[in-house]
């Protein structure tokens, strides 16, 4: 070798070594590594089951792992700002439900945003909630339940997945529109609120379909009601609230999936069309389905405008109800 091409070598050689570790990122294929899917709530409850089910079927699709990681804490938004400080680079993806769209009127300190700091993936999947009670209450219908409620106004004790959560907000709903009081009693996630509920901790809970469906299969929970406009595919003999004494009330629970802002496109893109080809998978449906939830995919941009209708309609409701947190 000449010492010119041996002068040239060496000089690229220098100059990748001192290449920005981002721009030799940029090189890499995606994914290079795994991706984590960050669970505001704990194992066990609606965003975490959605999650999981979405994990595995990806991690296939993508020849990479797919780890969920829980982190619970101040109704899913500890994990949302774990979410919003990460890397852009498409290895952190924030799961959501529709109480991240309650948090943003509900919450006056919240340290992220969910416009702001965050871009839409997909819309996972969309469950009815089911208007449960312990089996040792003395009720059998929801007019039952809002007579015993007006006798003993804030005693009857309602367990949620956390303050501003889906859960928490049919409940204030429920009462507002009834026109009862009762003691809300939130808890941190779907699954520790069902287990309150199935011991009597708390006497009646607002769940969402996959978390209270086992229990009341099993006759731990005695359902009452749900809580969307039509009945659930999955208890098609229980009526909606609307039905059972409540007109024009309905509330259902969404599920989708965010990356932080400044995520590049093609990887958006990249994503967004491995998790819908995952949600029209066979087993991924029947499993959804059967847990009472029907899938939404679709664009970034279709899941980005249901979430901006359901800030605006959210905070209507949170006004109304007084609900505030700090």
């Amino acid at each position: 070798m000449n010492d010119s091409i041996s002068n040239r070598l060496c000089g690229a050689l220098v100059a990748a070594a001192l290449l920005p570790a981002g721009v030799a990122w940029a090189q890499a294929p995606y994914p290079s590594k795994p991706v984590r899917f960050l669970v505001g709530f704990a194992p066990g409850g609606g965003t975490d089951i959605m999650a999981r089910t979405v994990a595995v079927r990806l991690a296939e699709a993508l020849n990479q792992q797919v780890v969920v990681e829980n982190r619970p804490g101040a109704n899913a938004n500890l994990a949302a700002e774990i979410a919003a400080k990460a890397a852009p680079d498409g290895y952190t993806v924030l799961f959501i439900s529709v109480s991240h769209a309650v948090s943003k009127s509900l919450y006056r300190n919240l340290k992220y945003d969910l416009e702001r700091d965050f871009i839409p993936l997909a819309g996972i999947g969309s469950v009815p909630q089911a208007l449960v009670v312990t089996p040792s209450l003395p009720v059998k219908s929801v007019k039952e339940l809002i007579a015993l409620a007006r006798k003993r106004p804030g005693e009857i004790s309602y367990a949620s997945s956390g303050s501003g959560s889906p859960e928490h907000l049919a409940g204030e709903m429920f009462a507002l529109m009834a026109g009862v009081q009762m003691l809300h009693v939130p808890f941190k996630g779907g699954a520790p609120s069902a287990a309150a509920i199935v011991g009597g901790e708390v006497v009646v809970g607002f769940n969402t379909m996959p978390v209270a469906l086992p229990h009341i299969q099993s006759g731990r929970m005695r359902v009452l009601a749900t809580t969307e406009e039509r009945r659930a595919g999955v208890l098609p003999q229980v009526p909606t609230i609307a039905e059972a004494g409540v007109p024009g009330y309905a509330a259902s629970t969404w599920y989708g999936a965010m990356l932080p802002t400044g995520t590049p496109r093609e990887i958006v893109l990249r994503l967004n069309a491995e998790i819908n080809k995952v949600l029209q998978l066979a087993d991924v449906r029947d499993r959804l389905l059967g847990l009472g939830a029907v899938t939404i995919g679709g664009t970034p941009e279709a899941f980005g405008q249901l979430i901006v209708t359901d800030i605006a309609k959210f905070a209507k409701v949170v006004k109304a109800a007084n609900m505030q947190v700090e």
